[in-house]
């Protein structure tokens, strides 16, 4: 539980420093006409769709390189808003993808520590614990999200019967 907290403490310290020597400010518009491009949050979310898609096809090594786009969008996206639950749920599920399972879980469990009703999250983690035959973790995921009254626990449920 000690090494957790101190992995915990170095993400959130190199999330600062990242931030820190990102951009300074927001870049202006530099003449173009029209919006600015999309952010790398934006962009992750739809490299992760296609990913997704491609690797309900067969497509593992395509999907592969799409879940590796989409984990580098997120990682920017999380250096620039390091306490969103949702890019940490992202960064979670690229990672679970690509066979990182330390940091997916440790991406959940973050995620959580910031928002603890985050069902997606839930969903998510559960469905990881599951992969990794860890079902009494799933298991207690699945009472975590009883009386949510939502999808992700019914679908959870399909997923573990």
């Amino acid at each position: 539980m000690k090494n957790f907290y101190y992995i915990l403490l170095l993400f959130f310290l190199i999330s600062i420093l990242l931030k820190a020597y990102a951009y300074e400010g927001k870049q202006e518009n530099l003449g173009r006409e029209g919006p600015l491009p999309s952010g790398p949050y934006k962009l992750g979310y739809k490299e992760l769709e296609r990913a997704l898609k491609t690797e309900k096809k067969g497509k593992f090594k395509k999907a592969k390189i799409k879940f590796e786009k989409a984990l580098d969008f997120f990682l920017e996206a999380n250096a620039e808003d390091p306490a969103n639950p949702d890019i940490l749920n992202y960064l979670g599920l690229c990672s679970a993808k690509l066979g990182f399972n330390d940091n997916a879980e440790i991406y959940y469990l973050l995620g959580l520590e910031l928002n603890e009703q985050h069902n997606s999250i839930k969903y998510n983690l559960g469905i990881f614990y599951k992969n990794q035959n860890r079902i009494s973790d799933t298991k207690e995921i699945l009472n975590s999200l009883k009386n949510c009254g939502c999808e992700e626990y019914e679908a959870l449920k399909i997923q573990i019967n």
